[in-house]
This record gives structure tokens, C-alpha cells and sequence, in this order.
């Protein structure tokens, strides 16, 4: 946290941030403000609301800090930035960018806000560096609803890969140094993305759909999975992509020239698992590079996702309870930030043999609770449940007044 500590001016948001991002790393069965200023010894659950809502810091500021932190750990010449986004499921329509729409967390369409994430990965680790609430057209073509949620005045409508860009452009240029950046579908169809990349000087593999369409073996654009039956057998070669869970992730690999007259080496990477399914990325590079260095920046985009599990998993990325634009952006950089403090952890006790693993996220949150681990004090404990139990009496006489409005509204009707 001595990081981070001259973003907060003031001593109070600077100790309850501190308490905040302790109690994240707390095995509190949610992490939302209630259970957090319990764990973190609070007597009301009102200072960290305050932190999240009203306190003055800049949450970017402190983005700047945990990027520089975590590159500066984590570093590696083979690192590459991963864009990829998650969808937290929402109940009603007053949380900020919430709508009904797809959700990946869910696999199927829901009331969700969906976000964009920006993930540093390295043979080191890998860590969430910045992030950006995807506003669907929906919220910012409704100034009144925008403002309602504290969004700011004027925020337009930007597609997935626009915010993603915006995000590798911010790390680029406060110096983060990377040669690849990856990403799924919904970035490699945006020819938008691929140029600023290009014109920055960074290579890029990004996924693209069997149907995309592209100038392959003529001047013809053509749909990129026919290119399956022109490669004869000896065009194939097993490549792991990295490790995984169940060790070296082994596919079949291809790869063919894309006929572009901008600057640099265009080519379409195929990858071929064992039952014959084909997966297809758009690749460019400033120069010439060998077939197995696309294969591992291919294979790192699929680090977010083990990422994006240890964040809800661990430190509760998906657990808040706020609903206003300032108060997403402020709790999610903080759990960044936790997370972080952990991959860092496990980067620097990476020793293994053959029979004890390495330090993992979830074991190093473990040991972390069992060396903080506070004595109950049970005068705590009983304010806490009364506190507790007392909001949820309110609540359920608010609720009652309100359905009985209804139920008259609806007879005088």
C-alpha cells in the first residue's frame, strides 16, 4: 500500500484504503462494504462507502501506480498485453452500464454490465493493469440516466475494441514495453484496433472468426477457414501455446501470408486441436519472427481467463455492491490491487521440485489470513449482528410500504 499512499491527501480514505484491500485479501464470505468494515474492525460500514463514493482520489491515479507496479515485477521481454472483457450480473437497471445483453460469465444473454479489462502477462505472471466499463448506447444516448449513476458529463458511446485501445495507448505511453498484444473475436474483426497498433510499432494475434474475411492466397478477399483445404500435411507443426492445468497445451499450427500493402509481415495463424476443430488469428508484426513466437502470444490471451477467476475468486472482483460510475471504478482498481499484491507474491517464491508446487494466488491469500488472523472480539461481533440485523428490518418495512403503494396505485387505477 506504500505505493499507492500519496494518492490519498488525507489520512482517513488513506488507512481505510489500506483496511479496504486488507479485508479483500480477508476470507469474508462477501466483499462488500458491510462484510469488509466487519472484518476490517469498523464499527459501521459508512467509512468505506465513503471511500468508494465520496472521498477525494483520483481511482486513475492509483491505476498508474498499480500498472507501474506490476510491470516493474513482473517484467519480462516476453510479455504481452491482453484485452478481454467480463460481465458481472446485475439485478434492476440503476447500476451504471447495466442492460440486458451478452454475458460471458453466464454463457447466454443477461441483465449484466459488462467490462474491458486489460491484463499484463509474463513468463513471470500476470496481473489486471487497467479496465474500462463498456456503456452501451442505451446509457449514453440517456444524459439523465448517465447522470444519475455519476457518469461524466459528455462520456460518448465507444465499442469494446475502441476501449481496449484506449487502454493499450494509456500503458504504452507511460512506458509500458511489450511487443505483442492479444486479444479474442470481438477485437480481431475491428480494423480499427489492428492499424493503431500497427502504427504504433506492436504486433498483434488476435482471434478472428472462421467467416472473417481476408486477402489470403489472391488479391480476392476470401473467408479465412477455406484456407484449410490448401495446406497440405507438412504445412502443420506441433507447438505448445504454454502450460496449463493439465500441462503443455499441444496444438497443430499453420500459418499463410495475408496479402496487405501496409508496412510489416501480415499472416493468418491456424490452430488445430485433436478433435479437427480450427481456430483462426490475424497476426502482424514489424518484422519477420519465427512461427513458434506467434503461437506463444497466441497461448497468453488464455492467461486472462485464469486471471479474471483468481479476481472474483480471490478478491472478490465481482462482489460489489455499488451502483454509481465513480464508486465501479474505485473498488474494482482497488481488488486490482489486491490481486496484484499476490501475483507479485508468487512471482518472487516460484521455487518447486518434484514434490512440493510453487506458492499459488490462492495459497499465498491463505497463509497472508492465517499471519493477520485478528482474536473475535465478541463485543464486535454482536454490534455487527444487530447493525446487520436492524438495516435488514428497515429494508424489509421499506419493501413492505413500497409493494403496499403499488397494490393501492393499482385498485385506484
Amino acid at each position: 500500500m506504500d505505493r499507492v499512499a500519496g494518492r490519498f491527501t488525507r489520512i482517513e480514505p488513506r488507512l481505510v484504503a489500506r483496511d479496504f484491500v486488507t479485508a479483500l485479501l480477508s476470507p469474508v464470505e462477501a466483499k462488500n462494504c458491510w462484510q469488509l468494515a466487519e472484518q476490517a474492525g469498523h464499527v459501521r460500514p459508512s467509512r468505506m462507502q465513503r471511500l468508494l463514493r465520496d472521498a477525494v482520489w483520483d481511482a486513475e491515479k492509483v491505476r498508474d501506480d498499480l500498472r507501474s507496479f506490476v510491470v516493474q515485477q513482473l517484467y519480462h521481454p516476453d510479455a504481452v498485453l491482453v484485452a478481454d472483457e467480463t460481465g458481472f450480473l446485475k439485478k434492476g437497471e440503476a447500476s451504471v452500464g447495466v442492460q440486458r445483453q451478452y454475458c460471458g460469465t453466464a454463457g447466454r444473454i443477461e441483465n449484466s454490465q459488462v467490462a474491458v479489462f486489460l491484463a499484463y502477462s509474463s513468463p513471470r505472471g500476470r496481473a489486471l493493469i487497467d479496465r474500462r466499463m463498456y456503456m452501451p448506447r442505451s446509457w449514453t444516448g440517456d444524459p439523465q440516466r448517465c447522470a444519475a449513476a455519476g457518469v461524466p458529463s459528455g462520456l460518448e458511446f465507444a465499442t469494446k475494441p475502441r476501449l481496449a485501445q484506449e487502454m493499450i495507448e494509456s500503458a504504452l505511453d507511460a512506458g509500458v514495453m511489450v511487443k505483442f498484444v492479444t486479444a479474442d473475436e470481438c477485437y480481431g474483426r475491428d480494423p480499427g484496433l489492428r492499424i493503431a497498433l500497427q502504427q504504433r510499432g506492436i504486433g498483434y494475434v488476435l482471434a478472428v472468426a472462421r467467416n472473417h474475411y481476408t486477402q489470403i492466397a489472391t488479391r480476392l478477399k476470401e473467408r479465412v477457414d477455406v484456407t484449410e483445404s490448401w495446406l497440405s500435411a507438412q504445412a502443420w507443426q506441433r507447438y505448445s501455446c504454454g502450460p496449463g492445468s493439465k500441462g503443455e497445451r499441444f496444438y497443430d499450427w499453420a500459418w499463410v501470408t495475408i496479402h496487405d500493402d501496409s508496412p510489416g509481415e501480415h499472416s493468418l495463424l491456424i490452430r488445430r486441436n485433436r478433435a479437427g476443430e480450427l481456430a483462426f488469428y490475424r497476426c502482424w508484426t514489424p518484422r519477420p519472427v519465427p512461427l513458434s513466437t506467434l503461437v506463444k502470444t497466441a497461448g497468453a490471451r488464455w492467461a486472462v481467463e485464469e486471471t479474471f477467476q483468481q479476481a472474483k475468486g480471490q478478491v472478490g472482483l465481482d462482489q460489489y455492491q455499488c451502483r454509481g460510475w465513480t464508486a465501479w471504478h474505485r473498488f474494482t482498481i482497488l481488488a486490482m490491487l489486491a490481486l496484484a499484491i499476490l501475483t507479485v507474491i508468487a512471482a518472487k517464491n516460484r521455487s518447486a521440485t518434484a514434490h512440493i508446487i510453487a506458492l499459488t494466488v490462492p495459497e499465498i491469500r491463505r497463509l497472508i489470513n492465517v499471519f493477520l488472523a485478528q482474536p473475535q472480539n465478541i463485543t464486535h461481533v454482536m454490534l455487527w449482528s444487530g447493525w446487520r440485523r436492524r438495516h435488514q428490518a428497515h429494508a424489509k418495512i421499506s419493501h413492505y410500504k413500497r409493494r403496499q403503494q403499488l397494490e393501492s396505485e393499482h385498485v385506484t387505477g
